[in-house]
């Protein structure tokens, strides 16, 4: 993981970007060079464009998630996810050559080397995320631990998002240590000084959860990290690598004397004059989709367009949120009653049905925004009866209610789970707390680019 503008990024997925960047650049540079000679053209302002057009079909391509682990997708899904995000840069690039100073040597001829040179980044991307390409940048990591935090390190390094990381191997603290490691794993012969520099490690991860009363080779530790070796305790790892804050490791000390968790004023302003440009940009975008859909739920019953809910936000403040209504008059419409997370299918309207399931009944939600409510991300906002549930089971609950609310979150982007019991509320809970600790305006354009992922594809997000 690299850490840049406060926020840690994989190098596996630096490694794709960087590589499609450089080809999507040469490819136009030579493209138009090889044209221009021919036709003794000025090829003036051509390096800043081309920077400009690759930057633009990279963050398209984020945004459609391709350059996130696709483990889990089907043949069938990557092939559609290919085919969508074809369809949509095609003609954006095609705008693009509109827009950028290549009118002097952007030939038809040359449209179409940039056509075909976009679909085959898209192709090739698609090919070497089926296959997993190890990372050129891959750490060397040895675990200290043997016991079930160990195991877990072993899975979350081994998952495709990080590459094939090298896991040298498991150092054992004690011998009375619990053992869950394979035998052939575990390498006991040397100190760990000795084994860091037998196997050229760079990165410790200290698999264990509580340090207190174990011995732990702290002046090795030492030794190693004055050698340049990255050492990363059980809660430092999870926030590098998965980004949350577990707290089951959390600690009132933690909060207090570790960094993040701060709300300066020039964070805050920037904050807020991202929120009111995207918001009021976004307002005017979906405007025509906005009309439409409040035409349609005033001629299905003539009932009210809008409902509003309380909600808890900055401070432990309650205000109310604007959404399109879904459901039908009688049946529960303004969603007073505490069971609306349970909400049943067939209380939905026709229009209704379909406005939920493209996400569009949260657009009035920017309005929120802009009257300074909430804020395009940020936790999710909470009914104020689960809001007392929740803080009275689970600890560190109201951190996460020291910045506004969002209209997406790190959590809805990360936390793909249905599950709304107290154990789905803690788990999410640890993405918030990594939000609030590291937001910045980079991890918000993240979750937005991520947000636009998730409903491109359809997929199912909380």
């Amino acid at each position: 993981m690299l850490k840049t503008f406060s926020q840690y990024f994989s190098l596996h997925v630096l490694q794709r970007i960087g590589l499609d960047l450089l080809l999507l650049v040469v490819a136009v540079i030579v493209s138009a060079v090889i044209w221009a000679d021919k036709h003794g053209v000025d090829l003036q302002g051509l390096l800043p464009s081309a920077l400009g057009f690759a930057a633009v079909m990279i963050i398209t391509n984020f945004a459609f998630g391709l350059y996130r682990p696709v483990d889990e997708d089907s043949p069938r899904t990557a092939f559609a996810r290919f085919v969508l995000t074809a369809l949509f840069c095609l003609p954006m690039a095609f705008g693009m050559m509109l827009v950028l100073p290549w009118r002097g040597f952007a030939s038809t001829m040359m449209q179409f080397q940039v056509f075909a040179l976009v679909l085959i980044v898209l192709l090739v991307r698609m090919l070497i995320n089926r296959s997993q390409a190890s990372s050129l940048f891959a750490p060397r990591v040895l675990i200290v631990g043997t016991g079930k935090e160990a195991q877990e390190a072993e899975r979350i390094m081994l998952h495709p998002e990080h590459g094939k990381v090298g896991v040298q191997g498991f150092f054992p603290i004690s011998d009375d240590e619990e053992r869950l490691i394979e035998a052939e794993k575990i390498i006991s012969a040397g100190s760990l000084t000795d084994v860091v520099k037998r196997l050229n490690v760079d990165t410790i991860i200290v698999a264990i959860r509580e340090l207190r009363g174990r011995a732990l080779p702290l002046r090795e530790l030492l030794d190693c990290k004055l050698a340049g070796v990255r050492i990363l305790d059980w809660p430092s790892f999870h926030e590098r690598v998965r980004r949350q804050v577990r707290l089951d490791s959390l600690r009132a000390s933690w909060l207090i004397f570790g960094e993040g968790f701060q709300q300066p004023l020039s964070r805050m302003f920037f904050k807020r004059v991202f929120d009111l440009a995207i918001s009021f940009s976004l307002l005017v975008l979906f405007s025509p989709v906005m009309i439409l859909a409040a035409f349609l739920i005033v001629f299905e019953d003539r009932g009210p367009v809008f409902y509003r809910q309380e909600r808890v936000g900055l401070g432990g403040q309650v205000f109310r949120v604007i959404r399109f209504r879904c459901k039908r008059i009688g049946d529960g419409s303004d969603f007073d009653s505490p069971d609306e997370a349970a909400a049943d299918e067939e209380t939905f309207s026709k229009t209704g049905r379909i406005i939920h399931g493209l996400r569009i009944d949260r657009l009035p939600q920017l309005l929120n925004v802009l009257r300074g409510d909430m804020s395009l991300v940020g936790p999710r906002p909470e009914r104020p009866i689960f809001v007392d549930t929740l803080a009275r089971e689970i600890p560190f609950y109201g951190i996460r209610h020291c910045v506004k609310p969002g209209m997406t979150s790190w959590a809805r982007v990360q936390y793909r789970n249905e599950d709304e019991s107290i154990s789905g509320a803690t788990q999410k809970l640890q993405y918030e707390l990594y939000y609030v600790k590291n937001h910045s305006l980079v991890l918000d354009m993240l979750v937005l680019l991520e947000t636009v992922h998730v409903v491109l594809m359809g997929k199912r997000a909380r």
